[in-house]
């Protein structure tokens, strides 16, 4: 494998947040076109993993690579705008006057700059977008005022109207009844495969990992346990192990 061929290169990498260890020592390589799981129990530092792959972890040691690049602070920005990313479910007040529509332009700022007025261009990239996700006949309802599963495929939409190269996503499936869990991982898929990307998904419950997803990273205890094929999710000794003991 070359240096081309990687998404992601983790190398020896530890978080802390005070006397808190988040992520100890973790090394992983992520290559291009890959779908990757991310799972553990709660609290195992799954999403420190993933924030650390987003350019935003405060790491203690180590180095982050993203597209054969350094993630440093010089050229956050840049990279950023490679990387797409669905967090955890988002509270929005109701009472925010912003429009689908509006929610999902935000994701072209990070490719236009903050500073770049949008134009018509963007909007139809964005209604596109919307188009995909089946959320169309959201562009004028307030985004405080979706449904769980509403929410989360806006959120998508302006993660993909940024054109990354990485998708990232947090729990996208949480908390959401099994006809919205199946309706957001088939959108996902979709966009995996439509648009050649590399997607990282953080998940605690395996059932909602597509079975499209070909690699899994198994975190438990601030440490990586385990690192490579999706069919590791089949032995039932490996997956009672990273669980055991879990809140």
């Amino acid at each position: 494998m070359t240096p081309g061929d990687i998404a992601v290169s983790v190398r020896s990498v530890t978080v802390s947040y005070r006397e808190h260890i988040a992520l100890r020592d973790v090394s992983i390589d992520i290559r291009r076109g890959d779908f990757c799981g991310i799972i553990g129990p709660n609290g195992a530092g799954k999403t420190t993993l993933l924030t650390v792959i987003n350019g935003l972890g405060h790491i203690h040691s180590g180095t982050v690579r993203i597209m054969d690049e350094p993630a440093t602070r010089a050229n956050f920005g840049r990279l950023r705008r490679r990387i797409g990313y669905v967090a955890q479910q988002e509270r929005v007040d109701p009472r925010v006057p912003i429009s689908c529509l509006e929610a999902v332009l935000v994701g072209r700022c990070g490719r236009a700059g903050l500073l770049r007025r949008l134009n018509a261009n963007d909007r139809e990239r964005a209604r596109q977008m919307m188009e995909l996700t089946r959320t169309s006949h959201l562009t004028d309802r307030p985004v405080g005022r979706l449904s769980g599963g509403e929410a989360r495929k806006i959120a998508l939409a302006r993660a993909l109207v940024q054109e990354p190269e990485i998708l990232l996503l947090d729990e996208p499936t949480s908390n959401l009844d099994p006809r919205a869990v199946h309706e957001l991982s088939e959108l996902v898929v979709d966009a995996y495969r439509r648009f050649n990307l590399t997607v990282v998904m953080v998940t605690h419950q395996l059932d909602h990992l597509p079975p499209v997803a070909n690699r899994v990273i198994m975190v438990k205890n601030a440490r990586v346990t385990f690192f490579g094929d999706r069919t590791a999710l089949s032995d039932p000794r490996l997956i009672a192990e990273l669980f055991a003991d879990a809140a």
